[in-house]
């Protein structure tokens, strides 16, 4: 897990487990966290014919989620 990302009170979800697995690669949510790079050798050791690209997601996460939450299919009007 990545250090407590916080604004005030308000904690955000930082976790690497928001990752989103495409055809040829796995685009991970970073934090510029000393456990950046352990999280994405894990990953690549779990993914070993993707591409595994660590992706800045600080800015993202305090939408509350990161790459796959944004990539998730949205209702139909």
């Amino acid at each position: 897990m990545p250090a407590k990302i916080a604004d005030g009170d308000e904690r955000y979800p930082a976790s690497y487990t928001n990752f989103y697995i495409g055809n040829t690669v796995v685009i991970v949510p970073v934090f510029k966290d000393p456990n950046d790079t352990e999280a994405l050798r894990i990953l690549q050791g779990l993914f070993p014919g993707r591409k595994v690209i660590g992706i800045d997601a600080r800015a993202m996460v305090e939408g509350f989620g990161t790459f796959h939450c944004a990539t998730q299919q949205q209702p139909r009007v």
